[in-house]
């Protein structure tokens, strides 16, 4: 008679709790060895908390854990290192100024004092041809794309001798050819043995790589452990949010009106001082979305940081007939600009200030908030509170740090702010990145709102999709250049775009 061999990972009943909040609520969750099981969910359902008391982050209030068939307690990562246990997180914990290697060997007991650098390179090499994750270990981190980085947590965690890796939300800084990447090198790591928990709140990737999915809903389980054959993207989304969401978008016609953003050859440099834009020119009308379809790193962030005055360049740049270029945010912000920075924790909002601290940081100067010298907190609080219930963020209150909100609400507090100040334009970069189907098909109402109130959009995203779904008219950008522009209509192509967004003209 054979023994069938133990899962990888057994959590019963887990009970996580922090002040005001019962984060996960009797969890089950099991991991079987070399399997990719996704931990799926809203913004805010539990995921990431449930996998961090794996990860040796949080101490479960209730609940118990099995690595391999044993009984386990950690008290820090250390602890679940060491029973094979890593976590690759979303924001990842890489020194900039090291190379590949220093950052892998960090922490370690070897070497202590002396260190042959080449011979731990080719260590590293070695690492990278087994699971076919190709950086070069001399580079520092700087020099990497996002996605290199993500490569080198996951070198750091196999070098440790790693055997059940938890990726939360891995795809999230990522572009569309760094996803494929990704999920080829996780089915690799499976097929040596390793076991994956893989923490998402995209349907599409979870039905592209998971064998078996956990659904988390407000801290409770929807459904333990389900096989992915057969399952559909509307169950999975109805399992998520507890309705149906519709995956459509309905935009109503509408007639552009007056110009309100007019760029004429306009030029900018990168942070390494490489050309980013080389000569873009292009307008949007009132009650309009252009969406600037692209692949990462081709001169879209410089694009949104001129208009928004965050960045210098050459060239015109006019908002309702005013030169705007070359002038500090504050005038963007006088004439009318709204903007949705891409990265929302560390541009578009103070993690460690409360939710009414970042809800005022566009009107504190103005009545009834502030007079230019003193804020009224009352009417702060008020309005505060006034933006939660209307964007129904879900916090427990508006005093609570905004590091503390999901991924969803975050991007909702940002949402409030800029268009509470009923903004001209609206410069959206990534508003969706990394957000769930609930959150996602939230904002996406919210900016249509704009589009029908009047609000020039600029709509930056890497999901043709969703630039497909809202745009009126498509930019195509290609090394800094807009290599044209399409009305989204009955005609548009999609085979045409992708040729476009890889240097041909239209």
């Amino acid at each position: 008679m054979t023994q069938s061999k133990p899962n990888a990972v057994e959590m019963k009943d887990m009970v996580i709790r922090f002040p005001g909040v019962l984060a996960n609520d009797q969890v089950n969750f099991t991991l079987q060895q070399g399997e990719i099981h996704a931990l799926l969910g809203e913004n805010g359902a539990g995921k990431s908390t449930l996998m961090s008391a794996l990860a040796g982050l949080y101490k479960p209030a209730a609940g118990t854990i099995k690595v391999m068939g044993e009984a386990v307690s950690f008290n820090s990562p250390k602890d679940a290192i060491a029973k094979g246990i890593g976590m690759v997180h979303q924001h990842f914990m890489l020194v900039p100024t090291q190379t590949v290697t220093e950052n892998i060997l960090l922490g370690l007991a070897e070497p202590k004092f002396f260190m042959n650098l080449r011979a731990y390179d080719q260590k590293v090499l070695a690492l990278q041809e087994q699971f076919g994750l190709r950086v070069s270990p001399t580079a520092k981190i700087w020099q990497l794309s996002v996605g290199e980085q993500q490569r080198v947590e996951i070198l750091k965690l196999l070098y440790r001798g790693a055997n059940i890796l938890i990726m939360d939300e891995p795809t999230a800084v990522l572009a569309p050819q760094e996803i494929e990447e990704l999920m080829q090198t996780m089915r690799a790591m499976t097929q040596q043995g390793k076991s994956i928990a893989f923490i998402s709140h995209k349907l599409h990737e979870v039905e592209m790589v998971a064998d078996r999915i956990t659904v988390l809903r407000k801290g409770k389980v929807t459904a333990e452990g389900y096989s992915m054959k057969g399952v559909t993207k509307a169950e999975l989304a109805r399992l998520m949010v507890g309705r149906d969401v519709v995956f459509t978008v309905k935009k109503k016609p509408r007639q552009a009106g007056k110009v309100v953003l007019e760029m004429y050859h306009v030029q900018a440099e990168n942070d390494k001082g490489v050309p980013a834009l080389r000569g873009v020119s292009l307008e949007i009308h009132s009650g309009e979305i252009l969406g600037v379809a692209g692949v990462a790193g081709n001169g879209q962030s410089e694009l949104a940081e001129i208009i928004t005055g965050l960045r210098k360049c050459k060239g015109s740049i006019k908002i309702n007939g005013q030169e705007v270029s070359n002038q500090p945010p504050i005038m963007a912000i006088k004439r009318g600009v709204a903007h949705i920075p891409e990265d929302r924790g560390k541009v578009g909002s103070a993690p460690n200030l409360s939710i009414t601290d970042n809800s005022i940081m566009k009107n504190y100067r103005q009545a009834p908030i502030g007079d230019g010298w003193t804020i009224n907190f009352l009417s702060a609080h008020t309005h505060a509170t006034e933006l939660k219930a209307k964007y129904d963020i879900l916090a427990a209150n508006v005093n609570m740090p905004a590091r503390k909100l999901s991924g969803g609400n975050l991007q909702k507090v940002i949402l409030a702010r800029e268009i509470s100040t009923m903004p001209s334009l609206m410069v959206a970069m990534q508003p969706t990145r990394g957000l769930d189907v609930g959150a996602i098909e939230a904002i996406q109402h919210l900016l249509l709102a704009q589009r029908e109130a009047g609000a020039a959009i600029l709509l930056i995203s890497e999901e043709l999709e969703e630039l497909l779904a809202l745009s009126d008219r498509l930019a195509v950008i290609f090394d800094g250049r807009i290599m044209g522009i399409l009305p989204n209509d009955d005609q548009i192509s999609i085979n045409q775009i992708g040729l476009m967004m890889t240097g041909s003209k239209e």
